[in-house]
């Protein structure tokens, strides 16, 4: 049965799902960046960089089950680009180039429109102004019985939990703190809400923590 999930999402010691001030030059915001250090050795990543090698292992088998059974993508407009407010133009096409890694069908949650944008590698970009709930619903018709991977950000994450509507996050907790940034679990219970820890395993670059809701 098709899932609403979470993968790979990282997050801070101290429970930051990001940095503050993203811009350009800091995508994930400031520090950001090392959210991510357990999946850039990975082969899963090394790949989508167009390297043959990387690193074998627990975090890799993580960063690669984010993408098996996947046919559409959600994302915060912060997770597409550093823009704000109107669209000025067509230019900005997403962080990732020309080829994005998604190849399937991405719906980004704004509230401006903006036409369906057609990448290399299969990825097109949908530009949802009618809030979460139309959003998932045009993404699950859109994965034709496979999942729907909510790729972020954190504010994202969090109104899809209020919703009650994920059904699994995987988060590679960092050793690290950030300090600052944009707090996972602001207002969330997640007891309340009916997730439980359902896997647990820790390598030396993360914490892998498998949450599943109560069905």
């Amino acid at each position: 049965m098709s899932k609403l999930r979470v993968a790979a999402f990282g997050v801070s010691r101290d429970g930051f799902g990001a940095g503050l001030e993203q811009s350009l030059q800091h995508p994930m915001g400031l520090g950001g960046m090392m959210l991510h250090e357990w999946a850039m050795p990975t082969r899963t990543l090394q790949r989508m960089f167009g390297n043959e090698t990387g690193m074998l292992g627990i975090d890799d088998d993580f960063a690669a089950r984010g993408f098996e059974n996947v046919g559409s993508w959600i994302l915060g407009r912060n997770m597409f680009g550093p823009i704000r407010g109107n669209w000025p133009d067509d230019a900005w096409k997403g962080w990732w180039g020309d080829e994005p890694p998604y190849h399937v069908p991405v719906f980004v949650l704004t509230h401006y429109p903006r036409a369906s944008i057609e990448m290399k590698g299969g990825t097109v970009f949908h530009f949802e102004t009618d809030g979460i709930e139309v959003a998932l619903n045009r993404a699950r018709d859109a994965a034709q019985g496979k999942d729907v991977r909510i790729g972020g950000g954190a504010a994202t994450i969090r109104q899809y939990l209020r919703a009650g509507k994920i059904d699994e996050m995987h988060l590679a907790i960092s050793p690290k703190p950030l300090g600052s940034g944009e707090a996972l679990f602001t207002g969330i219970d997640l007891v309340q809400l009916g997730y439980q820890t359902t896997e647990h395993v820790a390598t030396e670059a993360a914490t892998h923590v498998v949450l599943t809701r109560k069905s």
